[in-house]
């Protein structure tokens, strides 16, 4: 199984993947685990990967267009149509819970894509054209995606045969049903609403383009808030 991490940090990450069990299943070609620096498909001379959100509001949202043209280097990858055997995820706070049963189901796959955050989040356009599945790794908000990335990749790749022992013992049924109950009994934390930033139009060839919601660009910040307010997602 492949598993590429989309992430502005790979040095980061990297040496949590040259110890241990994980180590080994790449050495013995069970997963291959490729860090993809998002800097690396920007189009500056700086490598700006960031840019003001639309529609204001403070940080910084990271930009559609190199995590677009990164994705288009991977081979397999199909951004025109859903492909059974490969999943982008995109990794943010307000995303479904990850849990064991994903974790199973993912193990299946020829290869997974982990798109890592960071700043104020993603731009949008990520979320509703590329991504299969959102993803949160808890109720909190840590500085970006990589560690979030770093624990699916162990907890998906040690179900992997070969990768580890028997994973028979362990009953998925018991453990999702302890996690709904958990679910059910979390307090209200933070709150979520998409963010978009440039370009205003982002043309995807075959795709089409995809636009930023003209209320954000139309300066009245009433009419903002109403938007975001509609869509915010409770994180608890």
């Amino acid at each position: 199984m492949i598993f590429d991490i989309l992430t502005i940090c790979p040095q980061a990450v990297r040496p949590y993947f040259e110890e241990g069990i994980i180590k080994r299943a790449q050495k013995n070609k069970l997963i291959e685990i490729n860090l993809r620096n998002i800097r690396d498909y920007t189009v500056d001379k700086h490598r700006v990967v960031d840019d003001s959100p639309y529609g204001g509001g403070p940080g910084m949202v990271i930009k559609i267009e190199p995590i677009w043209k990164c994705l288009q280097g991977i081979n397999n990858v199909k951004l025109s149509a859903k492909n059974n055997k490969t999943k982008i995820i995109l990794l943010s706070p307000r995303g479904k819970l990850f849990d064991q049963s994903m974790a199973k189901r993912w193990s299946k796959l020829d290869r997974l894509v982990l798109i890592s955050g960071r700043y104020e989040g993603v731009d949008e356009r990520v979320a509703d054209y590329i991504a299969d599945e959102i993803v949160s790794i808890g109720d909190y908000i840590l500085m970006g995606g990589e560690i979030a990335a770093m624990a699916i990749v162990e907890t998906t790749a040690r179900l992997i045969p070969g990768v580890i022992g028997d994973e028979t013992k362990w009953s998925q049924k018991k453990i999702a049903k302890s996690r709904k109950k958990e679910i059910k009994n979390r307090i209200m934390g933070f709150t979520e609403f998409p963010q978009y930033t440039k370009p205003e139009i982002f043309k995807a060839g075959k795709e089409g383009e995809w636009k930023v919601p003209p209320v954000l660009l139309s300066g009245n910040h009433a009419k903002i808030e109403e938007w975001r307010k509609k869509r915010i997602v409770v994180i608890k």
